[in-house]
């Protein structure tokens, strides 16, 4: 049998009507979550509206059509668009489902993405989405046959395109240029959502721009850190502080804090100071980890500082405290650069890990062999897997599953906001007992050693509100249940005299406004570490410390 030969068949087009063709596509097609936002609040009955879309739709055509025939010839034009196409059709599938700002963090985020973490946001839906909207479009791309022009007919041609692309871009942006600043200007979020534009200019601002960490050694800070003698020589046995870095909890939904429901019974059991109006620094680990862990903190907000720079722990370390990283997430976003890390979610313990991830509890297994070989003083950070979505039905064994019907998939668009909620509390109530464990450590450790615990999450949860999903909206626009995160302080009996804590004067205070600015000089302030680095008015514990060396006054207000 003999098969009809197709080639003849194939249009035969310019690169430049191809590189033409795609942008219209990329815009008019992928992008719909931009064009929502763009034009929200403009009636359609109204002509200003279509000639406002009109000239916006020819000032990013054109500029899509400049940069990509920039980069066109016939030999790349065709691989350049099917990338761009399929990226897009994953970015757009994202923007869309959970309502994802596509910048710089949330670039860094993706890259950091762990395979565990990545595979949740990997189902059907996806594969169906980008299959229909990616890679059938981008074989379309591979269909025609391209002319070939002499060199010189080539580049004469090229010049004309992009000098008619330009006059049009021009014409445009002159036609709409005050309606389009004033969007631009008054809601910057909507330039995150315009795709392949975002991924292209998050990609180069985190290669060439502020975010680009030089490849040398970080910038020592708190140079002269020391321990207080006046209040560690005193100290008859070692101290034990642990830091709990929570992942994903928001403070909405802490019971401590007023929730409704029950979410932290075992908590409100043990004798905690809770900080009920905390605020952290960013809205995704990548941005808040190294951030809360810094001294510039968001109130000197200055991303190249922070990820060049050492981090508290560093500071501990150089005035004589044993620091120890365990993990349970995805690394520690180089504040631990150069100290000793103990990587636990492959930990394999059959009763807390399975389906390649750990609870929560495998932070606190081992540690009475942790405690058995430290030398001195010690300061443990446990880094928590906690709510991480969007499988939030995965942080919590069955004996946790109390609020019912529980959203058990990873796609939340097929959940009920109410079932999506059960799920999340479910994984909040889990949290509360790990906590309460670390406690019952501790409190059982208090016969060798002078012990206390800060809890503290690095960002919060959207769970539909708004129709937003997940986290990572830029800071400027996102919402409070992103930004608002609980912190939770327990201190031994034995910590608080050694230390001279009040805790009745701790837990008066504690309503007052907090932030993840307060961590980096809390920790250095109640552990007695003296450095020029520490600054007293944001340490939350200096006005309840009876020591002679407490630096701010009961009337002040930590920021």
């Amino acid at each position: 049998m003999k098969f009809p030969d197709l080639r003849g068949t194939r249009p035969a087009i310019h690169v430049e009507t191809l590189v033409l063709a795609t942008s219209i596509f990329l815009l008019a097609v992928m992008n719909a979550p931009f064009w929502s936002a763009a034009l929200r609040g403009r009636s359609w009955g109204e002509p200003a509206t279509w000639a406002f879309m009109a000239a916006m739709f020819g000032v990013f055509v054109s500029a899509y059509f400049i940069a990509a025939a920039l980069l066109s010839t016939r030999h790349t034009v065709k691989p350049l668009l099917s990338i761009l196409i399929v990226v897009t059709a994953v970015c757009a599938y994202y923007i869309d489902r959970y309502s994802v700002y596509f910048d710089r963090a949330m670039l860094r985020n993706v890259l950091a993405t762990n395979y565990k973490e990545a595979r949740e946001l990997v189902g059907l839906d996806l594969i169906t989405y980008v299959l229909l909207f990616g890679l059938l479009p981008a074989t379309l791309v591979w269909w025609p046959r391209l002319d070939q022009r002499p060199l010189k007919r080539a580049l004469g041609v090229r010049v004309v395109w992009l000098t008619g692309a330009i006059v049009i871009l021009a014409a445009s942006l002159l036609f709409a240029f005050a309606d389009l600043a004033s969007l631009m200007r008054n809601h910057k979020e909507v330039r995150h959502l315009l795709t392949p534009g975002n991924v292209i200019a998050a990609s180069a601002g985190n290669v060439w721009g502020r975010a680009k960490r030089p490849n040398v050694p970080k910038t020592v800070v708190g140079g002269d850190a020391k321990l207080d003698a006046a209040i560690w020589q005193t100290h008859k046995r070692p101290t034990l502080f642990v830091l709990v870095v929570g992942e994903t909890a928001r403070a909405q939904n802490f019971s401590l804090n007023g929730y409704a429901r029950e979410t932290n019974p075992e908590l409100a059991k043990r004798n905690v100071v809770n900080f009920p109006q905390t605020e952290a620094c960013g809205t995704s680990t990548e941005v808040s980890l190294p951030c809360m862990f810094s001294p510039f903190g968001r109130r000197n907000y200055d991303e190249e500082k922070i990820l060049t720079h050492e981090s508290f722990l560093h500071v501990l370390k150089r005035a004589g405290i044993d620091v120890l990283w365990r993990d349970n997430q995805s690394g520690c976003k180089s504040v631990c650069e150069g100290l000793p890390v103990q990587q636990l979610d492959h930990a394999g313990v059959d009763a807390l890990c399975s389906e390649g991830q750990c609870l929560d509890e495998i932070l606190v297994h081992g540690m009475d062999g942790v405690l058995r070989d430290a030398k001195g003083n010690l300061f443990v950070v446990m880094h928590q897997l906690g709510s991480h979505g969007p499988a939030y039905f995965k942080r919590y064994p069955a004996l946790f599953k109390r609020f019912t019907p529980a959203c058990e998939t990873d796609e939340l668009r097929l959940c009920s906001p109410g079932d999506i909620r059960n799920a999340y509390d479910n994984s909040l109530l889990y949290t509360d007992f790990f906590l309460s464990r670390v406690i019952d450590f501790l409190d059982s450790a208090q016969k060798t050693h002078d012990t206390a615990m800060l809890y503290v999450s690095d960002h919060g949860e959207s769970l539909g509100e708004g129709g937003l999903y997940l986290h990572g909206v830029p800071y400027a626009i996102a919402p409070d249940v992103q930004k608002k995160v609980p912190m939770v302080v327990w201190l031994s009996p034995a910590f608080q005299r050694s230390f001279q804590v009040d805790v009745a004067c701790l837990k008066s205070r504690a309503a007052r406004p907090a932030s993840h600015d307060n961590l980096f000089h809390s920790v250095l302030g109640v552990l007695a570490v003296r450095t020029s680095a520490y600054d007293a008015s944001m340490d939350v514990f200096a006005p309840c410390r009876t020591a002679a060396g407490a630096a701010v006054k009961p009337q002040e207000t930590p920021r």
